[in-house]
């Protein structure tokens, strides 16, 4: 429907207060399974993270740097899982979908900037199982307190910038027409769609920094698992490759879930609504609640740290 030249300087300025979540598509009749089976998943991935978090707090044998930057993905992972679910069991709970202009605005950016986290801190992860795999002799030398507290630092304050640039792109642009955002929660491909301005600019960055950016990262993991597979190969001892090869089968399943996805979801926004939407459920809370299983599963120091935690015995050392 045509609109009134006269008034579109209006239109534009009107300022939206709040938003519409449509939640899953094809979902009506299922809140109470959703409901459910989305407050198990949260519940295992606070339960898993903080206990996994607790553990290396409290035990002195896993104040390495590997398990010092597991901590950080703890971290990232209780907050990653805590930016939408919540929001959405209460919107199905109390059969609200509202949210507010500024909840919507953190949404996007907490989710980018601990998306981000996330990504950054399984390429360091990496590059410490480089560096005790094949220069083990000058890991703890080159791995030092200082070099690990920067590393990690970089990464929460550079994902930081990056999320803060994006929210800043996406909520700048004039929003007059629909509030209706088809999804479960605020995204920036959902929320730009609304907008009544040229997107072009938001949409080139984010592809820029949500694709590029962590396929780069991806590339950087493979190719330093080239070189780990081929100092792994060379080992005379098979314990050594049995334990340097979990290890890294571990980081490298967790990686391929979280980057897989996320590439996915933002370098082909065209993608059916069928398809995004459970990419987008495994990216913000299945991989959250995956991450400490994939990681203690075959991790005898963390199990140990755990028995120890929750009172039992640990085998000597």
């Amino acid at each position: 429907m045509p609109i009134n030249e006269s008034l579109v300087g209006q239109v534009n300025h009107t300022m939206v207060t709040h938003f519409i979540l449509l939640g899953i598509p094809k979902t009506n009749g299922l809140q109470t399974s959703l409901f459910v089976t989305f407050l198990a998943f949260y519940l295992c991935t606070l339960l898993g993270n903080l206990l996994i978090f607790s553990a290396i707090l409290t035990d002195a044998h896993l104040h390495t740097p590997m398990y010092f930057f597991l901590c950080n993905l703890s971290i990232a992972d209780l907050g990653f899982s805590s930016v939408s679910t919540p929001k959405f069991l209460a919107n199905l709970w109390a059969k609200r979908r509202t949210i507010s202009l500024g909840g919507c605005m953190s949404q996007v950016f907490f989710n980018h900037f601990l998306g981000s986290t996330e990504c950054l801190l399984f390429t360091v992860m990496v590059y410490d199982r480089y560096v005790a795999i094949c220069h083990p002799l000058r890991y703890l030398l080159i791995m030092n307190l200082r070099v690990c507290a920067l590393l990690a630092a970089g990464t929460w304050i550079a994902s930081s910038y990056h999320a803060t640039i994006l929210t800043s792109l996406t909520f700048t642009l004039p929003y007059c027409g629909s509030n209706v955002v088809e999804y479960f929660f605020c995204d920036i491909f959902p929320v730009v769609k609304l907008a009544c301005a040229d997107t072009y600019v938001v949409k080139t960055v984010s592809f820029t920094n949500i694709g590029v950016v962590p396929m780069t990262c991806f590339l950087l993991l493979l190719a330093s698992y080239v070189r780990i597979i081929y100092s792994v190969l060379k080992m005379n001892s098979a314990e050594g490759r049995r334990k340097a090869g979990s290890t890294c089968a571990s980081h490298l399943a967790v990686v391929t879930l979280f980057v897989g996805p996320c590439a996915l979801v933002y370098t082909q926004p065209q993608l059916s609504k069928r398809l995004v939407t459970p990419v987008q459920i495994s990216g913000n809370v299945v991989m959250p609640m995956l991450n400490p299983a994939i990681y203690t599963l075959r991790n005898k120091e963390v199990k140990a740290a755990l028995r120890k935690l929750r009172g039992g015995q640990t085998p000597a050392c």
